[in-house]
């Protein structure tokens, strides 16, 4: 997960963290500054009073700027600078009043003063050593304008000494808590944005889900639905052509009234409904068990048989169009194990649609041959090409049922589809090809010896 810094908002946040130290800071002095007259009372008690009422002042001065800045969104570091500045009139000016027995107390506070700002303050190093800087500048001052009886070495050597390198250590500081501070001020960013990306992710996909879900509960609807119109549907063909069948044997008893071509039309009548019977019954069986394959009843046939009764079937189909099947079908016997009505099913939906899509006056060739120990059935249609999209479209429709967006829809049904499920799931192979030399359809099986 990629954050990306805002400069604007490093710097928000740079802002409240800042802030937050100078509270620290501001807060600090106004409580503990005034406790430092206790030193006063003990050792400068001449002027131990002026020097509270100092403090107090400075203290209430401190507080008004504090809110000044703050109601203003002033910058933070002119807020401390003053303050500083303030505190070091003081604390100056005390290290040059006292007597030299106290000149170490009182430049260790003063030296205590300095390491506090330097060790809560959040900003560049720079300030830092102005500070020091002003330190001295203001100790310079009062020394000189004092009125005392020690020189400079006296000065220097009796605290002097660990109040300048206590500054100049301590301007070390900021840097590196500089440095610490925005890198925890920008990974508290980076985090606090991965969070909320990691909430908008979760709500996401509870919302996902949720759709999910709904989706599932009206799939599982429709399934139901299905079901149950598959169940209604299937019980009632079941009955339309048990009458179908009751009514072409009722015709077979008067057979001997009948003329040559209609005891064929009775026979190729029953055949067909005993097929849609069997075939019925198998799909429904698949329903009522919720299996996922069809059980096949695998038998031992001639195929090239099977195959002219199927074409014998479709010679009136194509004359309607006025289209010429050539009967290329082998006389030889070839014998296969496969499920026989369903067999003839794969050659009946592909016969069916290569006439279906065929244009008028047209001649389809019918093949069959034995090549490799391997039964094959060929359409050949020289005719005008359906093209490889659509008929992959159509070979593939039971995947894409769904898909309500298919420009084909209104061309496709499943009969091309079904025919290759069956071919593959009885352990042939069905392919197909579609080009300037027309449509080719083909179906292998394994013959057995």
């Amino acid at each position: 997960m990629f954050v990306q810094l805002d400069k604007e908002e490093l710097s928000k946040e740079t802002a409240k963290k800042a802030w937050y130290l100078t509270n620290n800071i501001i807060w600090t002095i106004i409580f503990v500054f005034p406790l430092f007259s206790i030193l006063d009372f003990i050792y400068v008690s001449n002027y131990w009073v002026q020097f509270f009422i100092a403090r107090i002042i400075i203290i209430m001065l401190i507080y008004m700027l504090y809110n000044l800045f703050q109601r203003n969104n002033y910058n933070y570091r002119i807020l401390l600078h003053i303050a500083f500045f303030l505190l070091s009139i003081i604390a100056s000016l005390l290290c040059t009043m006292v007597n030299v027995a106290q000149l170490n107390l009182y430049f260790l506070s003063y030296a205590a003063i300095v390491l506090f700002f330097n060790v809560q303050v959040f900003w560049e190093p720079v300030n830092s050593v102005i500070q020091s800087l002003l330190s001295l500048i203001l100790l310079g001052i009062f020394f000189k304008t004092a009125n005392n009886d020690y020189n400079l070495d006296i000065f220097v050597t009796n605290g002097g000494q660990f109040f300048v390198i206590i500054s100049v250590i301590s301007c070390l500081i900021p840097n590196a808590r500089y440095k610490v501070l925005e890198r925890e001020v920008k990974s508290t960013i980076v985090i606090e944005k991965s969070n909320n990306q990691l909430k908008e992710q979760y709500r996401d996909i509870i919302q996902k889900n949720s759709i999910i879900d709904e989706q599932y509960e009206r799939l599982r609807r429709m399934d139901e639905q299905k079901n149950s119109f598959i169940n209604i549907a299937g019980h009632d063909l079941k009955n339309l052509i048990g009458s179908i069948i009751m009514s072409n044997n009722m015709l077979k008893e008067e057979d001997y009234r009948l003329s040559s071509d209609q005891r064929e039309f009775i026979d190729f009548i029953g055949q067909s409904a005993e097929k849609m019977q069997y075939m019925l019954g198998k799909l429904m069986d698949v329903k009522e068990i919720e299996s996922p394959e069809i059980k096949y009843n695998l038998e031992i046939f001639d195929i090239n048989t099977e195959v002219h009764h199927v074409v014998k079937g479709l010679v009136e189909t194509a004359q309607m169009k006025n289209i010429q099947l050539i009967d290329n079908i082998l006389k030889l016997p070839l014998n296969v194990r496969l499920d026989k009505v369903f067999t003839g099913q794969v050659f009946q939906n592909l016969l069916s649609n290569a006439i279906k899509f065929s244009q008028t006056n047209n001649k389809i060739r019918i093949a069959t041959t034995l090549q490799h120990q391997k039964f094959v059935f060929e359409i050949i249609d020289k005719g005008m090409p359906i093209g490889m999209d659509e008929l992959d479209a159509m070979f593939n429709k039971l995947k894409t049922l769904n898909d309500a967006s298919n420009t084909f829809e209104s061309r496709l049904g499943l009969g091309l589809s079904i025919a290759k499920l069956m071919t593959s799931e009885m352990g042939g192979e069905l392919t197909y090809r579609s080009d300037d030399n027309g449509n080719y359809f083909r179906v292998e099986f394994n013959v057995i010896s």
